[in-house]
């Protein structure tokens, strides 16, 4: 597939820049919707059956795209539980930023208190970058895994994961992959899991997911929330067996098929076009952003090394006028995202020269009256 014909499956309105929030659903995605819902419908003998194997098709369309085999990946229907999965599976301490996304830091403090079997310690970081050097300086003997976003929602950093692995050697590295999955073609084989959703730069909508397990997280994790469907017999009456020797035993119940074809569709086409291909058009708009906010002056504080970015532009104007920054691009039908003092522009690779037209007439305005 060519990327002209990836991006013509965007088809969302002017302005938007707000990937990092959530990826308006791709028309791939969105037909696939329909069609499995008029399948499911109607009903019709046999139709089941097509329902059926959509958890088989996004395994195979995960493993295409994170080189791991099929049976260790396992359908989750958001990051969060993912994570849940991982940290309430450890024994021992993890080392993490208490600044990343709360989901990580969150389900790392719950399966403490729930089951005193893993101990966080934070991380240090360099203004929220998690880097190979900073885990090196704090990586104490009892730590067993090292967990971390592959992109930082607050910051836009790209991680190093070949560096972290080599730092950390055989412990368990699990990387939030929500960020960057689908526009970032990372070395995910060194990585022991990786967790994402689908509703942000893959445009799969909410309610998708997948968590990747190498074998020696196979081997360390316990599988602490392991349902009904997470043994290898289809229905367990009468007795409880232990759960799968593989990626299924992280499964709570069975995954909602739709939703599972709708994120199938999704990674079938960014295969199809190649992450690397996606990529280099990010960072081609990544860059336009970054040039349009040096020509009105707005400081920039993301990373400006193509190494450390993915498609995540941060903003840092003066604090009182954080607020006027923000009007204007609402006034000017930009959507992006405002937190903790900045503002966040997400691009991907359909981002259009209307839409930074879009971004130029917000920031003429921002300057208009700021300078006032």
């Amino acid at each position: 597939m060519t990327l002209d014909a990836f991006n013509a499956g965007f088809t969302e309105e002017p302005g938007y820049l707000d990937y990092g929030r959530v990826g308006p659903l791709s028309t791939a995605a969105a037909e696939e919707t329909l069609a499995f819902t008029q399948v499911l419908q109607r009903a019709r003998h046999g139709s089941l059956d097509a329902i059926n194997e959509q958890d088989a098709r996004l395994r195979d369309a995960v493993a295409a795209l994170t080189r791991v085999p099929a049976d260790q990946v396992v359908a989750q229907p958001n990051t969060t539980q993912g994570l849940m999965h991982a940290m309430f599976g450890l024994t021992g301490t993890v080392l993490l930023s208490a600044d990343e996304f709360p989901s990580l830091p969150i389900a790392a403090v719950r399966a403490q208190e729930a089951l005193h079997a893993v101990q966080p310690l934070w991380l240090e970081t360099d203004h929220g970058k998690v880097t190979p050097g900073g885990i090196r300086e704090q990586l104490e003997q009892n730590v067993a895994a090292v967990a971390v976003s592959l992109v930082d929602s607050r910051t836009g950093y790209l991680c190093d994961l070949e560096g972290i692995r080599q730092v950390i050697g055989d412990r368990l590295l699990i990387v939030d992959a929500i960020q960057g999955f689908g526009v970032v073609d990372a070395p995910w084989e060194v990585a022991d899991v990786v967790v994402s959703g689908g509703q942000k730069w893959c445009r799969a909508g909410w309610g998708t997911g997948f968590m990747t397990l190498s074998a020696r997280a196979l081997e360390r994790l316990t599988p602490v929330f392991s349902g009904f469907s997470a043994t290898e017999e289809a229905e367990p009456w009468g007795h409880v067996p232990p759960p799968a020797p593989d990626a299924r035993a992280y499964r709570v119940t069975n995954p909602d098929p739709i939703a599972e074809a709708r994120f199938a569709a999704a990674l079938e086409e960014i295969a199809a076009t190649g992450v690397e291909t996606i990529n280099a058009a990010v960072a081609e708009n990544v860059s336009a952003a970054i040039e349009l906010a040096d020509e009105f002056a707005i400081p920039v504080a993301s990373s400006r090394d193509e190494r450390e970015r993915a498609g995540i532009v941060i903003l840092e104007p003066p604090a009182d006028q954080v607020t006027v920054l923000s009007a204007s691009l609402h006034n000017h039908g930009v959507t992006a995202s405002t937190r903790l003092g900045t503002v966040r522009l997400s691009v991907h690779s359909a981002t259009s020269t209307e839409t930074l037209e879009m971004l130029r007439a917000a920031f003429v305005s921002y300057g208009s009256a700021a300078t006032y």
